[in-house]
């Protein structure tokens, strides 16, 4: 089996990362993805107060004895979380590996590095990953625009972005958006990344703690099923192409403001009529362009098996038999 420096300084099997994702990342689908041998992350924002994460990283804890991470997503708020509170929780549950994204995580890191715990940090461009490889942080997941969720506002595909990256990065570096396939990890660790970070294809998984038609949809979908939102104001993200999504691009592609779209992306109608409820027209839910890749709604480990055992056929196999 394909294995990088990533799984040695993470302590997993597989170069495989099932990263932090709202609403979605929690211990069913977590605890899924680390006893298949890969790097799975709880988001810590999906509970509701840091008392409610220590309970989910211990229930997490009951369904595997494996490594897993929590997702620390660090954003602009009028009211923001207590991040402090969130961070001290998994400091002291003993968690050995976070995950960061959005803001810069030098406010953090020292309490982080201090007890113990790991920072993969999440961005999506080549200066900011020099900077927090800078700050000290033990690995990069870089984003392409490909990617669901924010893909930032350079517009670099990964075929650009990772090789770009491992140019100036020199601690382990997985590389995110798009990737769904053994093709796929091939593919960026001949770019120079170091392992791969899923979003979108963990969720089409039978563990996965989203409904099933939202499963389906993403069966069905193609590569140009997505949006991008927030385009004008500057605060880019990629959804799922549905009634909902439509609406918002066109209100402020016609000149609308925040408050104009504020009830149509609302977090809780996503959450609530399309994830739990099955609705996919309901509202929001993030989806990358690696939806066109997507087949079947296999269980994690299958899935991981079939990502890691393909790979490893490409390179021993039909990439070795090119040589010569």
């Amino acid at each position: 089996m394909v294995r990088t420096r990533f799984c040695d300084v993470f302590g997993v099997d597989h170069p495989i990362v099932q990263g932090g994702m709202q609403w979605v990342g929690k211990a069913e689908l977590v605890s899924a993805v680390a006893n298949a041998g890969a790097l799975g992350f709880l988001t810590a924002l999906t509970q509701p107060t840091p008392e409610d994460l220590a309970k989910e990283i211990a229930r997490c804890r009951e369904m595997t004895d494996k490594p897993f991470g929590v997702n620390l997503t660090i954003l602009p708020s009028i009211n923001p979380p207590p991040y402090a509170e969130y961070r001290d929780v998994i400091v002291e549950s003993g968690v050995p590996v976070v995950e960061t994204a959005g803001f810069n995580p030098a406010e953090h890191l020292p309490t982080f590095q201090g007890g113990g715990v790991k920072v993969l940090h999440k961005c999506t461009s080549v200066r900011h990953a020099v900077k927090a490889q800078d700050l000290g942080v033990d690995g990069i997941s870089i984003d392409g625009f490909e990617c669901a969720g924010h893909p930032g506002e350079d517009d670099i595909p990964g075929l650009v972005l990772i090789p770009a990256a491992a140019d100036r990065i020199s601690i382990p570096m997985v590389a995110s958006g798009g990737f769904g396939d053994a093709r796929g990890l091939v593919a960026a660790l001949a770019l120079g990344a170091d392992g791969i970070n899923m979003g979108t294809r963990f969720v089409a998984t039978q563990e996965a703690p989203v409904h099933e038609n939202v499963k389906l949809a993403m069966v069905e979908a193609s590569e140009r099923d997505t949006e991008l939102i927030f385009r004008p104001l500057r605060n880019t993200a990629r959804v799922a192409s549905n009634t909902v999504s439509r609406e918002v691009v066109s209100i402020l592609d016609g000149g609308g403001e925040f408050e104009d779209v504020r009830e149509l992306v609302a977090g809780n109608r996503g959450r609530t009529r399309v994830l739990e409820e099955g609705d996919t027209d309901g509202g929001i839910w993030s989806a990358g362009l690696v939806q066109g890749l997507i087949q079947d709604v296999p269980t994690v480990a299958e899935l991981v098996s079939r990502i890691a055992g393909g790979a490893d056929e490409l390179i021993n196999r039909r990439l070795a038999g090119l040589a010569g």
